[in-house]
Order: C-alpha cells, then structure tokens, then sequence
C-alpha cells in the first residue's frame, strides 16, 4: 500500500438526501447535481404515496420534498413523516414553485411553521447552503 495512501484520514460518510418530487426530470438533474460534489448519496422518488417506505429503506439525513404532488402533497407527507417515530427526526426541505424567489429570500431558504421552503429552480449553491446548514442544526 502506497504511504500516501495508508497516512490519509479516513473520508467522511456521505450523507444521505432523498428527494420526493413528482417530476422526474427535475429530481434527476438534482440528484446529478448532488452526486457530482462527491458528498452525498441520493436516492429519487416519483409518486408521493412511496416516499414514507423509501425513507424507512434509505434512511435519509434529510429529505428534500416538493409540495404540490398528485395523489399526497408535501404538506400530508411531511404529516406522516412526523407521525412516524422512526422518520420524525428526519429534516424535511420543501421545495416548490408556489413560493417566488423573492418570498424565500435570495440568500436563504423562507420559514414558515418551523419548515423550510425553497423556491424552484432552486441554485445549486442555494441549495447546498440549505442543507448544510439543515443537517448541522439536526
């Protein structure tokens, strides 16, 4: 084994992000994103109803999640997320196009009942900030 290699300190674990949002496309392009910085592991779901058995299988350290979705919204989501002594300590971030750029602040994510909200398309920057500081707060 190369000395470099043996001395080098262990790399942190990944943390894990999963993303619940009914447009396919857009959880690809953020997965991707996610991905590409080497720092997490990201898993997508597509229909709301399968979001709770996916956090159970995964779990996440945070959960990104849209909140206008066909069949649940983020809102009953979330809802049973919280009612769920195994998924409850789980950060939750909406993210969705019913709040302006302006609403949730350039800079920032808006607060709104202790959630968080982020407007789409959200900056990648934006939205590592986000979680950052999410998870560390957790």
């Amino acid at each position: 084994m190369p000395e470099a290699t043996k001395n080098a300190p262990p790399e942190a674990p990944k943390k894990k992000i999963l993303i619940v949002d009914d447009e396919a496309t857009f959880t690809r392009m953020v997965r991707m994103n996610l991905e590409q910085t080497g720092r997490f592991e990201v898993r997508e779901v597509n229909r709301a109803i399968k979001a709770v058995v996916a956090a159970k299988e995964f779990q996440p350290d945070l959960v990104l999640l849209d909140v206008i979705m066909p069949g649940l919204d983020g809102g009953e989501v979330a809802g049973r997320f919280k009612s769920d002594p195994n998924l409850k300590s789980i950060p939750i971030v909406f993210l969705t196009a019913t709040v302006s750029g302006n609403d949730a602040g350039k800079d920032g994510p808006l607060k709104s009942g202790g959630d968080l909200f982020l407007s789409k398309p959200v900056s990648l920057q934006n939205l590592l900030k986000t979680i950052d500081e999410t998870i560390a707060d957790s």
